[in-house]
């Protein structure tokens, strides 16, 4: 089963732009990237910890992912 990967982001976040990077490079196209511009709930819950890296909608990672770290975390049971 391959693990779900959803990265939060938001326009002008160069952690952000890092982050899509690495999980690109590690995921592939196999990763959802949401945009929280524009959404009241989203932007409240994500903007001060931004960007997120969700796995299986468990918090993996905040501010900062490595491409060992993601791929360790995706390793796990």
């Amino acid at each position: 089963m391959t693990a779900r990967v959803v990265v939060y982001h938001a326009e002008g976040c160069h952690l952000c732009e890092r982050a899509l990077e690495v999980v690109q490079e590690v995921c592939g196209p196999d990763h959802v990237a949401v945009d929280i511009g524009g959404d009241p709930d989203l932007e409240a819950r994500y903007r001060a910890s931004l960007p997120v890296v969700e796995v299986d909608g468990e918090r993996a990672f905040t501010y900062f992912v490595s491409p060992d770290a993601l791929r360790e975390r995706l390793a796990r049971p």
